[in-house]
């Protein structure tokens, strides 16, 4: 009986690991640095009332790793501490929602990152766009909260084309956030990634052993990305700001899929 366990252990460990080798949509190599697994992450709660319970879910919906991924993260709601200005608050995500104007983006996700570390995020919610007929609906708002919040602890998208079909994950770029199937929540090849994202633990001091094989995230080609101010459809979604303390703030743009 012992050989046999062993061997079904062997065979169920040897599946999860084809499985993992399917994602592959990290942003970068940024991560935040923890001693432990699952690490608590705060994410501040800046947003109004319309946008509370797509927060709420997006959260949840992170917090609940399919198919048998271990949880490497626990996000843990807390009060915002942004302001009207949605700044970053060190340690933590802050989440807002305002009236940024006709920038032509729905949603964009930053961070501050000291080497692939990251030290804080923010993620915004275009109220522009959102109070007009198109967007301001439920899927839309759960699409766009889900993935700003999810670019802030490191995954990228898994498909940036607007107009083929839904993945079923809320990291996948749509024209239709309804589907079917729907993009409002993570699937799971997003848990495969965060597992291969926090596989490897930092010290308390922000070492550790770095990550190691095929599988590791692979480091961002952004250094020669312009910066924020000069952020247009023509020149990407990438975009980052040398600051003056060795840091980066890194941007990551979700332009409107229809052109406004």
């Amino acid at each position: 009986m012992g050989r046999v366990l062993v061997l079904l252990g062997a065979l169920a460990t040897s599946v999860a690991f084809v499985g993992t080798a399917l994602a592959n949509h990290s942003w970068g190599s940024y991560h935040w640095a923890r001693a432990a697994n699952p690490f608590t992450l705060q994410v501040g709660d800046n947003v109004s009332s319309g946008w509370d319970a797509h927060l709420d879910r997006a959260l949840s919906d992170w917090n609940s790793p399919l198919e048998g991924y271990p949880k490497v993260l626990q996000l843990s709601k807390a009060t915002g501490q942004a302001g009207a200005s949605c700044s970053p608050t060190a340690g933590r995500i802050e989440v807002c929602n305002s009236t940024y104007g006709n920038t032509g983006w729905l949603g964009i996700a930053q961070i501050w990152a000291s080497g692939s570390h990251i030290t804080q995020g923010v993620a915004k919610m275009n109220d522009t766009y959102f109070n007009t007929a198109t967007y301001n609906t439920a899927a839309w708002r759960q699409l766009v909260m889900c993935q700003e919040v999810a670019h802030d602890f490191g995954l990228d998208h898994q498909d940036e084309n607007f107009n083929n079909a839904n993945l079923g994950s809320c990291m996948d770029y749509t024209s239709n956030p309804d589907g079917p199937p729907s993009n409002l929540q993570p699937n799971v090849h997003d848990f495969e990634e965060l597992a291969l994202i926090y596989a490897h633990l930092d010290g308390s001091s922000g070492g550790g052993k770095p990550c190691r094989g095929k599988k590791c995230p692979k480091p961002a080609a952004v250094d020669n990305a312009p910066p924020f101010s000069q952020a247009s459809r023509a020149n990407g979604s990438v975009y980052v700001d040398h600051l003056a303390n060795g840091g980066r703030k890194i941007t990551h743009v979700l332009w409107t899929p229809f052109g406004e």
